[in-house]
């Protein structure tokens, strides 16, 4: 098993996160409007820890965006890179998340995190973060709200309702399917919020969470069994 190591000159603690998260935030583009939904490559990224070893698991799953069909995945499992700090979640994995986009031979397209982009405490979350660093469009479908406020959407699929911080909107509630509860949709790098949710809906053909996340969710589970020998 190759573990992904920690990078030399890696944050170490909140301080110098806070710094780096600080100056790369200053490198994002909210003008422009994105790839069209349903076109090109969309990949999938999510992770699953071992905190007992200290391990974190990461999957890319690169899906053709009109057919929902797997052009290609990979993995790669690492220390995790950093402390639990809350608003800090993306320098615990991005290395391992980096070294699985770096085995992939596919273009990854837009690239579809389950976490945030803006709707972070300083508007730059896992998928700004990831965004920024790779320069590909990105935007985040999280399972919760975080900290933000806002009303219910419509109980139809496709109904949204503003994601709100202190007024400014950062994010949608979104509906995917009819009577289920919704997801939160942000932009992470060079897409637009309601690009967003369209790629979004195009995703969630027959689920909540987007095609995306759930494959590389269960690609994730498995590389870290396997990783630790388990069945």
């Amino acid at each position: 098993m190759t573990i992904i190591e920690i990078p030399a000159g890696w944050p170490a603690d909140e301080s110098a996160a806070r710094a780096v998260q600080q100056e790369l935030r200053g490198r994002l583009v909210r003008d422009e409007e994105g790839p069209a939904a349903g076109e090109g490559h969309v990949t999938g990224l999510d992770v699953a820890y071992d905190d007992e070893r200290d391990l974190v698991a990461a999957a890319a799953v690169v899906l053709d965006a009109r057919t929902h069909q797997v052009v290609e995945e990979a993995t790669a499992v690492g220390r995790v890179s950093f402390p639990y700090v809350p608003g800090l979640l993306a320098f615990r994995e991005i290395p391992t998340v980096l070294a699985a986009l770096d085995r992939l031979s596919a273009d990854p397209g837009l690239l579809v995190c389950d976490g945030y982009g803006l709707a972070h405490p300083r508007r730059f979350g896992l998928a700004s973060h990831l965004g920024v660093l790779t320069g590909r469009p990105s935007i985040g479908v999280a399972k919760n709200p975080f900290t933000f406020t806002y009303d219910q959407p419509g109980t139809a699929r496709g109904e949204f309702a503003p994601l709100l911080a202190d007024g400014e909107e950062v994010g949608r509630a979104l509906r995917t399917q009819a009577g289920v509860k919704p997801v939160f949709v942000s932009v992470g790098h060079r897409v637009s919020l309601a690009n967003a949710c369209a790629h979004t809906l195009h995703l969630t053909p027959r689920f909540r969470q987007p095609e995306t996340t759930r494959l590389a969710d269960s690609l994730c589970r498995r590389a870290l069994k396997e990783a630790l020998g388990e069945e």
